[in-house]
């Protein structure tokens, strides 16, 4: 039988963008909004900032990821351009390289020639881009996927405070975005933290702090500079 794995970085690609968005849909609105529900505003106002920021944040998100990873798909297009030109200009050289990569593994001379051979007769620029570029075929680049992703996941993130305004009431409004919000935060860090395999617990704890020093602040900065509206 064919011994079959499932390695936690395969999801690191999609698992990025949608903690990165929904984290930051979550934090910024609900931040928003504690800041405006502290400086003694309507519900009606707050909630205006929060579909605001839900907007606003989500096509952010969108035009920051799809920039961002754009440029590094850029670069890894370039960079395989360039090793395509040596493969078919300069065989022996870039057979060379190869065979120094694999003795600085840790393979004999002999043997990590042999390797770099019978790898290059399989897939020369693949093997290239593996060994040589670091450009792994799962974790390269994908802007459209990644713009998506923190976009829909913002938006996700960013209704939750939205949603408690109109189901609370307004008196409650404050204390209902933060503690509702951290839990979101708990559950998202650990969820997180569980897909990537990494401590549940910690990756709860490490959300929801800065997403309490986040809203806390700008609650106090609310409260200190506001205004009836």
């Amino acid at each position: 039988m064919r011994h079959g794995e499932n390695h936690k970085i395969q999801h690191l690609g999609w698992l990025r963008a949608a903690v990165l968005g929904a984290n930051d849909g979550i934090i910024s609105t609900a931040s928003l909004m504690m800041g405006i529900a502290a400086a003694q505003t309507s519900a009606h106002a707050v909630l205006l900032v929060g579909v605001a920021g839900l907007v606003a944040g989500s096509l952010s998100m969108a035009a920051g990821e799809y920039v961002s990873v754009r440029s590094q798909a850029d670069t890894e297009a370039a960079d395989i351009a360039r090793e395509t030109h040596e493969l078919a200009t300069q065989p022996d050289a870039e057979l060379r390289e190869l065979t120094e990569i694999y003795v600085a593994r840790g393979l004999d001379r002999e043997l990590a020639h042999q390797v770099a051979v019978k790898l290059t007769a399989h897939d020369a620029l693949a093997t290239h881009a593996r060994d040589e570029l670091g450009i792994i075929e799962f974790l390269q680049a994908r802007p459209l996927q990644a713009a998506l992703t923190s976009a829909a996941t913002f938006a996700v993130g960013a209704l939750i405070p939205v949603l408690v305004v109109l189901l609370v009431a307004e008196k409650n409004m404050l204390i209902a975005i933060g503690v509702s919000s951290l839990v979101s935060l708990a559950f998202l860090g650990g969820l997180a933290s569980k897909v990537g395999g990494a401590n549940l617990i910690k990756g709860a704890w490490r959300v929801c702090l800065w997403g309490a020093i986040a809203m806390g602040l700008t609650a106090v900065v609310g409260n200190l500079f506001g205004v009836q509206v």
